[in-house]
């Protein structure tokens, strides 16, 4: 069995040697081909000048001199007069499509060598008149164009009159309806105006209470009474009605509203003329509904009742009512129902 072992792993060593020497060998085979051929292989750019140089006669040096401008000018592709052959089918960078097609510095082929190229084919003359024949022919697209943009600014003219007439048309359209607005807003104060019914109020006239609710002070003009937050006695021209604060106050009779004023004593306060020199005052009130100048009819909504100013906060929320003819103050019981 040992011998076997030993015997098998002898032949695998020879195997394995003989394929390394087997593959080396290949690998240097390979090598020297490729570098034959590679000597083999001519380079069109390159110019052995060493035989040239062993020439000393003046033949040789011009031959060498031309072999160098030739040499020069397939190295230059940018040089007018470039040839097809300088070109070679190993030269990746070459592109036939990248040179501008019939230019005068370049030379189109037909893919036989053949140029292509018009104007090299031609003489110095006829070239020239096809020089001049383009150039009018240029000139005449030139003024076509110029025509047509003549014509396309006579039109943008046009196009502008319209629009600055349209303009025009808009604007004397806006004046009128502005114009018709204004009329309509002084016929609508005119009408409203003319609706308002003559204010009337008379002695023998009577007015609605403005909210329910208890006298707390009552009027007297005779002799004082006694106002509990003050903790004086003086002289009261109007009732204190007792209220609750936010509760609505109503218009105890038709009338025009003359002012609204801010009194320290009274609030919010509200003058309303009934006509024949009468008028009614209204005060701690507050969430006006109504505007100076407006006609309230009677039992409409004025406002609400606001919190006591300091000068009744003993006695509480209240409505201050006040009835007057010509400025003199007439007590409000004498016309309330």
């Amino acid at each position: 069995m040992r011998r076997r072992r030993r015997d098998g792993a002898r032949k695998e060593k020879m195997i394995m040697a003989l394929s390394s020497v087997f593959v080396l060998a290949a690998l240097t085979a390979t090598g020297l081909f490729i570098r034959e051929r590679n000597e083999d292989k001519s380079d069109g750019y390159v110019v052995d000048f060493s035989s040239l140089e062993n020439n000393g006669d003046g033949t040789a040096q011009n031959e060498a001199r031309s072999l160098e401008e030739m040499a020069e000018a397939k190295l230059d592709g940018n040089q007018q007069g470039i040839e097809d052959n300088a070109v070679t089918s190993d030269d990746l960078d070459y592109d036939p499509y990248f040179q501008e097609t019939d230019s005068l510095s370049v030379e189109n082929t037909d893919g036989e060598g053949n140029g292509t190229n018009p104007d090299a084919a031609k003489p110095d003359s006829e070239t020239d008149g096809d020089k001049k024949a383009q150039a009018g022919k240029d000139k005449g697209k030139e003024s076509d164009k110029d025509k047509e943009k003549n014509e396309t600014g006579s039109e943008g003219m046009i196009d502008g009159a319209k629009d600055t007439a349209d303009s025009g048309e808009e604007e004397s359209v806006l004046e009128e309806v502005a114009a018709m607005e204004e009329m309509e807003d002084t016929m609508a104060i005119a009408t409203s105006t003319s609706i308002q019914p003559a204010l009337t109020f008379s002695d023998g006239d009577t007015l609605a209470w403005p909210i329910v609710g208890n006298v707390l002070i009552n009027y007297s003009m005779d002799k004082t009474v006694y106002f509990p937050t003050l903790e004086q006695y003086k002289y009261n021209p109007a009732i204190i009605i007792a209220a609750v604060e936010g509760e609505t106050v109503t218009a105890a009779a038709n009338g025009k509203v003359r002012s609204i004023r801010k009194d320290p004593e009274l609030g919010n306060v509200i003058v309303m003329e009934l006509g024949n020199g009468y008028e009614l005052t209204y005060g701690q009130i507050k969430d006006i509904t109504v505007s100076e100048g407006g006609f309230v009819n009677r039992g409409e909504i004025i406002g609400n009742v606001a919190a006591p100013t300091k000068y009744y906060t003993v006695e509480g929320c209240n409505v201050y009512f006040k009835l007057t003819k010509d400025g003199a103050p007439i007590n409000p019981m004498s016309k309330l129902n």
